[in-house]
């Protein structure tokens, strides 16, 4: 399937938060194209681009409020899109349920390390 499914986790977050888009993107593009498929869909590849932007906007924010506030926003984005990601796959019979599941795992491991980053910046 994607770069996330298949490669070794990078440690160049900027990177892994592109993939991560990217390969929501790929999974969207081949949802059955129901109604609700692409409403969902549309609100998915919305939070996890909304992911990798803040992060990048952290990473040039002014002040620490500012970083701190856009680190929350990209931890937010990411468990938004873990939401998304399990409504479309429990709503539909899917041939790529391998792909929900791992950008379910890759949407919860962002979580985890943006509330790392957000514990060690207080």
């Amino acid at each position: 399937m994607t770069e996330i499914q298949n490669s070794k986790p990078t440690y160049d977050l900027e990177e892994r938060t592109f993939q991560f888009a990217k390969a929501v993107r790929l999974f969207v593009k081949a949802l059955p194209k129901t109604i609700a498929n692409i409403e969902d869909g549309k609100q998915l590849v919305k939070a996890s681009g909304s992911v990798g932007a803040n992060y990048r906007e952290a990473n040039e924010s002014l002040s620490k409020k500012d970083f701190l506030m856009r680190m929350k926003i990209s931890r937010k984005e990411a468990k938004e899109s873990a939401y998304w990601i399990r409504l479309i796959h429990e709503t539909n019979s899917l041939e790529n349920a391998d792909d929900a599941q791992s950008l379910t795992q890759e949407a919860n491991e962002l979580k985890k390390i943006f509330s790392a980053i957000l514990g060690k910046s207080k």
